[in-house]
């Protein structure tokens, strides 16, 4: 069987071109599940639908981005036969992601994500609309976590559907099932946390390590040296790569969810200190406030989690620079992303792609939404 050329980015293509190759992998998944979801009725294509919004509606597509870079920095063909397998795979990112971020948003009692209304406030809103029985904020977090749900089993589908070569899909297979049980592992860490059972630094730093660094960046370019059949020391080169660039890019999400700009970020100024996130951020600032300034540290317990105003957000914003924990994470990103660009730099990944990898690094660790 000849590769599909249609879904596959050239051996030079720049970040937009790679953008627009797993959007278009994405919408070709999409339309081969509309049959399936049309015999269940207007229902289920209702939420298939917001589901399909949800994955197209902007995004930097940076986990596939990192799997297929990873892949072609491993040897991987992007003129060969298994390109646009390979790149379908990939894609499938995108739809592990969504499920991340719908349940996310309903654990964390989020109302928008990117600028839009959540996933479940959106079928609260509809329920309100159309005055059905029952209770609106219920149902909208029960069809919100059936639509993660589906994304999380659209994503092996699409992964089947790849059609990658046998030995390449058993390489990738114990790869992406480790991910997905990483992932929801860091998750149920983080809601262990936020209850008040370990606010410390080491605990947070293993949320940020499983929750987000294994399939944001870690995983995803395992996947890829997976199917290029790279050899041990490059795998492990990437993993370390991944893991040290993961939780700076988690660090760096800490910052903006404390003092990131909402029209950016398309989430509410101080969400995380409102739902009593515990990140690295506040983790830091609470033992420095229990070393230094007891005053500090109950101000920081009593108020975390709770419906803080504007001027309030602004006053625990003054505590933590205050204690320092905010140059402390600038510190540790820092660190881990010197500390990963040296791995990248010392391993046998093709020039192209430890050039490509350094900027995804750069960016991902530097950016402000």
């Amino acid at each position: 069987m000849s590769a599909d050329t249609s879904t596959r980015p050239g051996p030079a293509a720049d970040a937009a071109e790679l953008v627009g190759a797993v959007t278009e992998a994405l919408n070709r998944f999409f339309a081969t599940r509309r049959e399936i979801v049309a015999q269940l009725g207007p229902v289920f294509v209702d939420a298939s639908e917001a589901l399909q919004d949800f994955v197209l509606r902007g995004g930097k597509r940076t986990r596939p981005a990192f799997a297929w870079t990873g892949w072609l920095g491993a040897g991987g063909d992007p003129e060969g036969p298994q390109a646009s397998a390979v790149l379908h795979a990939c894609a499938a990112l995108e739809l592990v992601q969504a499920c991340a971020l719908i349940h996310d948003d309903i654990i964390d009692s989020s109302r928008t994500r990117r600028g839009f209304p959540t996933v479940h406030v959106d079928f609260e809103t509809r329920h309100t609309a159309r005055e059905w029985g029952g209770d609106a904020g219920h149902f909208g977090i029960s069809v919100g976590i059936l639509i993660g749900d589906l994304a999380l089993a659209w994503a092996d589908d699409m992964v089947a559907a790849a059609r990658l070569d046998p030995a390449a899909r058993a390489r990738f297979t114990p790869v992406w099932a480790a991910m997905r049980t990483e992932v929801l592992g860091g998750q149920l860490l983080d809601i262990h946390g936020e209850a008040g059972a370990d606010d410390s630094v080491e605990s947070a730093m293993r949320v940020n390590r499983y929750k987000t660094a294994s399939y944001t960046i870690e995983r995803p370019l395992h996947l890829g040296a997976a199917l290029a059949d790279a050899d041990p020391p490059l795998i492990t080169a990437y993993r370390t790569f991944g893991t040290d660039i993961g939780l700076a890019f988690q660090l760096r999400d800490d910052l903006l969810g404390v003092f990131g700009d909402p029209a950016v970020t398309g989430k509410p100024s101080g969400d995380d200190l409102r739902e009593g996130k515990r990140t690295v951020l506040i983790a830091e600032a609470l033992r420095r406030a229990d070393a230094t300034d007891p005053a500090a540290a109950a101000l920081l317990r009593e108020r975390l989690g709770t419906d803080l105003t504007s001027d309030e957000v602004d006053r625990l914003r003054e505590v933590i620079t205050g204690l320092g924990a905010v140059d402390d994470v600038e510190r540790r990103i820092t660190e881990l992303t010197e500390q990963g660009l040296a791995a990248l730099a010392g391993c046998s990944a093709t020039p192209a792609a430890k050039r490509r990898l350094e900027a995804m690094a750069r960016a991902a660790t530097r950016r402000v939404a």
